[in-house]
């Protein structure tokens, strides 16, 4: 059966992964940009803001697809169990997903995840960040056939998921670190992210 399944969830990410390469790709933002501010509520319901945070220090911004998606589950757990050497950094980290707000909860659940973890009302934040793409009918569909159905996992942000993308913010509000990468099966080391902080 875990054969089955793994074998399962390698054609969902062929295939998201085919779909993003083969359309327009988001571009993202760069090393240099002004980061865009924002806030959102978090799995405690509690309003966060990137200005706060960043009185504080870096901050190390994620963009996941979902609480389905075990290659997001891994990276953000490997996040939390190296989320006190990021601190000592001076750091945070935050993420982002356009998943419903109870979603958001089997996130934590899974990667048991102390950090913000942000519902990104109306797909603001990831616009603004320029990692949003919309998934087709055909890929859509293909998908439920596997059992996942976005409208539901994200209600009113529907087929619209983010390129997996790992943004470092400096103090200052510039983007000082970017990984963006297509291919959601890759993701920055931490040790890479602790080198930059």
């Amino acid at each position: 059966m875990k054969k089955i399944t793994a074998l399962l969830l390698s054609f969902i990410v062929i295939g998201l992964c085919s779909f993003v390469l083969d359309n327009e790709i988001p571009k993202g933002l760069q090393k240099g940009d002004k980061a865009p501010l924002f806030e959102g509520k978090d799995q405690h319901s509690q309003t966060v803001k990137l200005t706060d945070l960043l009185q504080k220090g870096d901050v190390v911004l994620v963009f996941y697809r979902g609480q389905w998606c075990p290659f997001c589950n891994k990276y953000l757990s490997a996040l939390q169990d190296s989320l006190g050497l990021i601190q000592k950094k001076g750091a945070s980290v935050i993420a982002i997903s356009p998943e419903k707000q109870e979603n958001i909860g089997m996130t934590v659940s899974k990667t048991k995840a102390t950090f913000p973890v942000i519902t990104d009302t109306d797909m603001k934040i990831m616009t603004a960040y320029k990692v949003n793409y919309t998934v087709d009918k055909e890929m859509q569909d293909k998908l439920a056939s596997y059992g996942l159905d976005l409208n539901k996992a994200n209600g009113e942000n529907g087929n619209h998921l983010p390129v997996p993308a790992t943004y470092i913010i400096s103090k200052n509000g510039t983007i000082k670190y970017v990984f963006f990468n297509p291919d959601y099966t890759k993701r920055p080391s931490v040790k890479e992210l602790l080198n930059l902080l």
